[in-house]
C-alpha cells in the first residue's frame, strides 16, 4: 500500500525537532499527577477510536482483528501501567546522604541523587506491531512517564493506523492543556529522514524496534554527531531453543505440538520466534522431527505484514536452504499466494553449523533451523557461536537441569530472557521483563524495551550538592512530600 503522506524533508525535521525541544521546557515541569492523567487519557482516547482503529490496522498489515485487538489492549495497559509508576514514584531513585559535618579528618557534604530526564526522544515505529511498539506503543508511553517529548516516525507499512492513534493523542494533548508539541508525528521511507532525526540537534535519545542493519545505521548516525546519543535498537534474534535428552523422550509429541505453534505463531513475524533449535542427536530427536513435520505440514499460509518482509523471508530462507549441509525437513503443504508464507523446518549439523555464519542469521518468519549436534560439548559450542540473544529457552526435566550444569551457567551470558519450559513467543509486561540482550539482539544489553524499567532509557542521575532544601526537587526535598520510597542513609524509608 502506498503511502499517502509527505514526506518531512530535512528541515521540516530541524523544526519539529527544535519544538519538541522548547516543550520539553514546559512538559518536564509537569507534575506527577498531571503526567500520570496525561499517559491514562491517551489510553482512553485510543480506546475511543473503537473498531474503525482496528479495522484499519488489519487492512494496512494483514494482521487479524483478534490479534490487533489484543495487541490494542496491551498498549493501553503500558500506558497504563507507567502512571501508576508515576504515581508510585520510587523508579525516580530519590537517594539521600546526609552530612555528617563533625566527620573527621573532611565533613561529609549533603548529596542527594535522582533520575532526570534527558530530553526529546526519537521513535521509529515498528512494521510487526502497530500499536505496542509503534505510535503510542513502550517507546513512546516509557518517554512521556520520564518527562521527555517524543517525536515518532511512523512506519510506512502502517502509516494510516500510526495518524489515527497520533490523532488519539492530540485529544488527550489538548484534554489535559499539556504543550501542543510534546507529541509531534511525522512520516518518512527514506534513508535521509531516519538520519536528520537522529542527528537533529535537539534529539537527546532515539528508541527503533526492526532489523539489525536498521538499528546499526541509527547508532552509526549517532556516532558521527558531534555530541553522541543514546541509541536503544532492539535489533534481530534467534532466540535459541535447547532440547535435553530426558525431556526429549519423555515428551517428545507435546513439545513438537508446541513449538510448532510457536514457530508459526503470527507467521513468525515476532522478534522473539523460536528460528534455532538445538539438541544432541538421539532416536528421541528423530520422533520430535516426525511429530514436528506433521504440524508444519498442517499449518495454513497467511499473508505477512507487507510486501517487503515477504521478499525478504523468501530471499532468506531460500540463501539457507541452498547452503551446504542444510536439508529441508517440512515445508507446509498448502500452496501460498500473494504474500503468504510457507512455514520452513530446516536441519544442518552442528559441524556445518559453526563453520558457516550464514545460517547464524534471522530468517524472520515461520523459520526455523535444527542443529543436531553430537554432543553436549558441540551443543555448547553452537551456542557460544550465535552471539547475543534476547531470549534463550531450556526444554528439559529436573534431572535434565542436574546433569547439564555447565550449559545451564553459560545461559545468562546469551541472552536478557531465560525460559524454561515454555515458548519465547509473548512478552509479558512487568516489572520483572527484560526485552533486551547483548548484541546484536540490542544496542546496549543494560536495558528493558518491556516494562516499567524501560523508562531508564530515557532519564540520566543527577547529584545535588549542599543545597537549601527549598531549592530541592521535591522528590529529594527532607519533607518528602511527593511521599515515595527514598533511600535515606542507606535505609529505604518513606
Amino acid at each position: 500500500m502506498a503511502n499517502p503522506f509527505k514526506e518531512a524533508s530535512v528541515d521540516e525535521i530541524n523544526q519539529v525537532m527544535k519544538r519538541s525541544y522548547a516543550a520539553f521546557g514546559i512538559y518536564r515541569k509537569k507534575s506527577i499527577e498531571e503526567k500520570s492523567i496525561f499517559l491514562d487519557t491517551i489510553a482512553q482516547e485510543i480506546e475511543a477510536l473503537g473498531d474503525v482503529l482496528l479495522q484499519k490496522a488489519s487492512e494496512e498489515t494483514n494482521l487479524p482483528i483478534a490479534r490487533l485487538a489484543g495487541e490494542r489492549a496491551r498498549t493501553t495497559g503500558q500506558l497504563r501501567m507507567f502512571a501508576t509508576m508515576l504515581r508510585e514514584g520510587s523508579w525516580i531513585e530519590a537517594t539521600i546522604d546526609t552530612a555528617q559535618p563533625e566527620r573527621a579528618p573532611l565533613p561529609k557534604p549533603d548529596l542527594r541523587k535522582m533520575l532526570i530526564p534527558l530530553g526529546p526522544v526519537v521513535v521509529f515505529g515498528a512494521s510487526n506491531f502497530p500499536f505496542a511498539y509503534s505510535t503510542a506503543g513502550g517507546d513512546t508511553s516509557s518517554a512521556l512517564a520520564a518527562g521527555c517529548p517524543v517525536v515518532v516516525k511512523a512506519h510506512p507499512a502502517h502509516a494510516e493506523t500510526s495518524e489515527m492513534v497520533y490523532g488519539a493523542i492530540k485529544k488527550a494533548i489538548a484534554a489535559c492543556h499539556m504543550p501542543a508539541h510534546v507529541f509531534q508525528h511525522v512520516h518518512g521511507t527514506s534513508f535521509e529522514s531516519g538520519k536528520a532525526l537522529v542527528q537533529a540537534e535537539h534529539t537527546a535519545a532515539v528508541g527503533f524496534t526492526g532489523s539489525t542493519a536498521g538499528g546499526k545505521a541509527l547508532f552509526e548516525y549517532s556516532a558521527q554527531r558531534e555530541n553522541p546519543i543514546p541509541v536503544f535498537s532492539e535489533m534481530g534474534s534467534i532466540n535459541p531453543v535447547i532440547f535435553l535428552p530426558d525431556t526429549l523422550q519423555k515428551n517428545t509429541a507435546d513439545l513438537a505440538t508446541q513449538y510448532a505453534g510457536s514457530i508459526t505463531l503470527g507467521m513468525g513475524q515476532f522478534c522473539t520466534n523460536p528460528g534455532l533449535m538445538l539438541a544432541v542427536d538421539s532416536p528421541a530427536l528423530h520422533d520430535f522431527l516426525e511429530h514436528l513435520s506433521t504440524g508444519i505440514k498442517a499449518v495454513q499460509p497467511a499473508k505477512m505484514l507487507h510486501a517487503g518482509i515477504h521478499t525478504a523471508y523468501q530471499k532468506k530462507s531460500t540463501a539457507a536452504l541452498k547452503q551446504d549441509g542444510v536439508t529441508l525437513v517440512q515445508q507446509a503443504e498448502a500452496t501460498a499466494h500473494d504474500i503468504e508464507a510457507l512455514p520452513i523446518i530446516a536441519q544442518v549439523s552442528g559441524e556445518t553449523f559453526l563453520q558457516n555464519p550464514l545460517l547464524h542469521e534471522e530468517v524472520f518468519g515461520p523459520y526455523s533451523l535444527l542443529v543436531s549436534c553430537r554432543d553436549e560439548q558441540e551443543l555448547i559450542a553452537v551456542l557460544k557461536s550465535v552471539s547475543g540473544q534476547l531470549t534463550t529457552t531450556i526444554m528439559g526435566t529436573e534431572k535434565d537441569l542436574t546433569d547439564h550444569p555447565e550449559l545451564i551457567d553459560l545461559l545468562p551470558s546469551i541472552a536478557g530472557r531465560i525460559l524454561f519450559n515454555g515458548v519465547p513467543t509473548g512478552v509479558e509486561v512487568c516489572a520483572s521483563m527484560v526485552h533486551g540482550g547483548p548484541s546484536p539482539a540490542t544496542t546496549d544489553s543494560r536495558f528493558t524495551a518491556v516494562g516499567i524499567n524501560a523508562v531508564k532509557r530515557w532519564v540520566r542521575p543527577v547529584c545535588y550538592q549542599n543545597w537549601p532544601d527549598s531549592q530541592l526537587p521535591l522528590a529529594l526535598q527532607n519533607a518528602n512530600p511527593l511521599n515515595i520510597w527514598r533511600m535515606v542513609d542507606n535505609a529505604w524509608k518513606r
